[in-house]
């Protein structure tokens, strides 16, 4: 019986080695995706662009498009609970990359379904002016109950 035990306690053990162990890889896991994205987007050229949501609940946002300076930088098909979330209040980050001090031209285009089932198309335009230090855009498309839209740029 006394061998027993002492296996039972060494699984325990074993057990909660394991348990650390895994603790131990997802935390240096996390410290480099930090090393990474600091390594690849130096804070000085960061830009980084964030969706958001003002809609009545019945309004469905199907995909939106980016282009900065002429070029897709990103491009994002919803699921239904991406939808709820942003009409829920949710912030999605779309985008992170690169860009040099100075302008540089943003399109975005946004596709859905307004609550009357009619087809949703918006495309906009905006000019942001890089500075040295990341540039966080947020990006929100305000839509009225009668299927038009409006998009706010907002820097932070």
């Amino acid at each position: 019986m006394e061998s027993s035990q002492i296996s039972k306690e060494q699984i325990r053990g074993l057990d909660e080695q394991v348990q650390d162990i895994k603790s131990d890889v997802l935390e240096i896991s996390t410290d480099l995706n930090q090393l990474e994205e600091k390594l690849l987007y130096p804070s000085g050229t960061q830009v980084a662009f964030f969706i958001s949501l003002v809609a009545d609940e019945d309004f469905q946002l199907d995909a939106v498009e980016i282009e900065l300076n002429g070029k897709p930088v990103a491009h994002h098909i919803y699921s239904f609970k991406e939808q709820n979330a942003l009409i829920n209040g949710g912030v999605q980050r779309v985008y992170t990359g690169n860009a040099r001090t100075g302008d540089h031209q943003i399109k975005v285009g946004f596709r859905g379904k307004t609550e009357l089932g009619s087809e949703f198309n918006k495309v906009a335009d905006y000019t942001l002016s890089k500075s040295v230090g990341p540039d966080f855009i947020e990006i929100r498309l305000v839509s009225s109950s009668i299927g038009s839209g409006d998009v706010e740029f907002i820097e932070r």
